[in-house]
């Protein structure tokens, strides 16, 4: 994980959304092959990208409160968040050019 990668969890969540930046939020277990294929793409954005987007992890194992709050039935989803509001979603791995296009960044 890039250290331009933010843990989330329960305690720093919602404060980490309500950021004017775009936050990804990346709903993910360490059990889910598909997870660990976005991560290196996600781990990318967040080097490349430090000053224009924040780049988070959730493991739902860890946090199934939020999961369920955010209606995560599957893995990996990474949510884009801006002002604490769900801009996108999307659910599954990806190329990086699609994943980037479809959360609108």
């Amino acid at each position: 994980m890039s250290s331009n990668v933010v843990v989330a969890n329960e305690t720093n969540f919602h404060n980490l959304i309500a950021d004017e930046k775009p936050v990804l939020v990346d709903f993910w277990a360490a059990w889910c092959m598909p997870c660990r294929m976005v991560s290196p793409i996600l781990d990318e954005l967040a080097s490349e990208r430090p000053d224009s987007v924040i780049v988070a992890k959730l493991n739902v194992d860890e946090n199934p409160s939020l999961a369920a709050q955010y209606g995560v039935m599957s893995i990996p989803t990474i949510i884009r968040f801006q002002n604490g509001q769900e801009v996108s979603r999307v659910v599954g791995a990806m190329p990086k050019a699609e994943l980037v296009r479809r959360l609108g960044l």
